[in-house]
């Protein structure tokens, strides 16, 4: 007999990305067969939990507003925690909006959390053999967009 599953997916806080982006500076690469294509420069940041935290080194955030509305992104992102170890971060996702708000956001205006989704896939390397750990671990997260970047709660699943 097969065992019954957990109600929900298992999942445990690990830690609360905030990052500054330079908006001011996003390269505009143009239409491509993907969509319209963009670099927008992260100047930093901070990243807090209660088993990792630290701070943020300048890195980029590549993305794509897609025919279909959806903003697609591929961050990679260098981190530091507070007891010196040097973390590599890449994730990968969507921010989603009906397409007035989408377009509203593509001004430069801030939209309410209700009015989008925000979701990313992430993946965590370290040779450092305190932080082990993260190297195989299952990260999702959610995501707020603010005027100064975007504020990720990143979760552990499993």
């Amino acid at each position: 007999m097969p065992s019954a599953l957990p109600p929900a997916l298992p999942n445990r806080h690990l830690t609360t990305l905030t990052l500054d982006v330079d908006f001011a500076s996003v390269v505009a690469i143009g239409a491509t067969a993907a969509g319209h294509r963009g670099i927008a420069p992260v100047r930093g940041g901070r990243f807090e939990g209660e088993r990792l935290s630290g701070t943020v080194a300048p890195g980029h955030d590549w993305f794509v507003s897609r025919t279909d509305g959806a903003l697609a992104i591929d961050v990679r992102l260098t981190l530091t925690t507070d007891d010196g170890a040097t973390l590599y971060l890449a994730y990968q996702g969507t921010m989603r909006a009906a397409p007035e708000a989408m377009a509203r956001f593509r001004k430069g205006e801030r939209l309410a959390t209700e009015d989008y989704k925000l979701h990313v896939v992430a993946r965590f390397e370290c040779g450092d053999p305190r932080y082990a750990w993260l190297n195989d671990m299952i990260v999702v997260g959610i995501g707020e967009q603010t005027l100064a970047g975007p504020i990720y709660r990143l979760f552990e699943i499993g």
